[in-house]
């Protein structure tokens, strides 16, 4: 017997909002847009099939008007506005009092107890209170630096430490990414805007603790390092120049720690002149695992684990969950 149609709401259609809407627009058999909701002026009254990019007319116009498209009867609603969790706290509260379950694209909502303890267990009671399933995921935080290293400890009869490094090659990404990791800048002024955050890869924090999370270890503390990637020679993108020693990109540490020992070590490396995109995991135990996966695409492949993750998320118990909470994730 064939599973029913999930009724999808859209709730933010920005590149990776759009490109999440794709993935289920591909599975007509399994998903049905019901509504869509955006703010920016251009996109409200036209229909969702010309805003995420598709040739296809899909009858639902996108409409600033959250609560009246969230009144419609639906499943789902597909999340995609921003990183924070306190910015979109509001949105997610009346998503959830509108008795829909939501996938998020939230990189903090990934594992909000890390830093937002309190906000976390006031959406948990909430989705509690109304049956609904609320899970935050995407590549990373969600999958590759955490869901991923955390499966792979399957084949191990203990584990002593997990060590995972990512590398992105951010050279034709999208222009807000290049930003976002401080790509043309002097390395002066890539400290004072990491200083102020507004340098960083949100969600490491988030992975460290997913990490623990899975694996049942209660850390006594989180830690965040970063600094710069600076270009030995000139590179060119189609959105910035950066020339020699000056800021390529960002490098990022995230670790856990528990009695004073590392037992999460994650690397985070983005930047224009990375010379090879990776995966790569070090689970410490018995035995000793080294895993190598080359072909993650930050973009594509956030939009396929949220894609992926919606009917697990629906058919989950209710709750603010995270993937570690989930049935197995997989392309279906």
């Amino acid at each position: 017997m064939a599973a029913k149609k999930i009724r999808v709401i859209l709730f933010g259609l920005g590149p990776i909002g759009a490109a999440c809407a794709r993935v289920l627009a591909l599975r007509p058999e399994a998903y049905e847009f019901v509504g869509a909701i955006d703010l920016d002026p251009r996109k409200v009254g036209q229909d969702i099939g010309a805003v995420i990019g598709l040739p296809e007319k899909y009858g639902v116009k996108v409409s600033a008007q959250a609560g009246r498209v969230l009144a419609k009867d639906a499943d789902l609603t597909l999340h995609a506005t921003g990183s924070y969790l306190t910015q979109v706290k509001p949105q997610l509260m009346q998503i959830i009092a509108a008795g829909k379950n939501i996938v998020s694209t939230c990189e903090e909502l990934s594992n909000p107890w890390v830093q937002n303890a309190r906000v976390a267990d006031e959406l948990h009671k909430l989705a509690k209170r109304h049956r609904v399933t609320v899970v935050g995921t995407g590549i990373n935080p969600g999958y590759a630096m955490d869901t991923l290293p955390v499966a792979l400890t399957a084949v191990c009869q203990k584990v002593e430490r997990v060590r995972v490094k990512r590398v992105v090659d951010a050279s034709k990404r999208r222009r807000q990414l290049q930003q976002k990791i401080g790509a043309g800048m002097t390395v002066e002024a890539f400290h004072q805007a990491a200083a102020n955050k507004e340098i960083r890869h949100v969600g490491l924090a988030e992975s460290v603790g997913l990490v623990a999370r899975g694996l049942g270890w209660q850390l006594d503390e989180i830690m965040e390092t970063i600094e710069p990637v600076v270009a030995t020679q000139r590179v060119v993108t189609e959105h910035v120049i950066v020339e020699p020693n000056f800021v390529a990109g960002v490098r990022q540490f995230g670790r856990g720690l528990y009695a004073g020992q590392d037992k999460v070590i994650l690397e985070l490396e983005m930047a224009v002149d990375a010379p090879e995109a990776y995966d790569e995991a070090w689970i410490e135990g018995t035995p000793n695992v080294h895993s190598l996966v080359k072909g993650i695409h930050g973009d594509l492949s956030t939009a396929a684990v949220v894609g992926n993750a919606a009917r697990r998320v629906v058919e989950a118990k209710p709750g603010l969950l995270t993937m570690m909470d989930l049935a197995l994730v997989s392309a279906r």
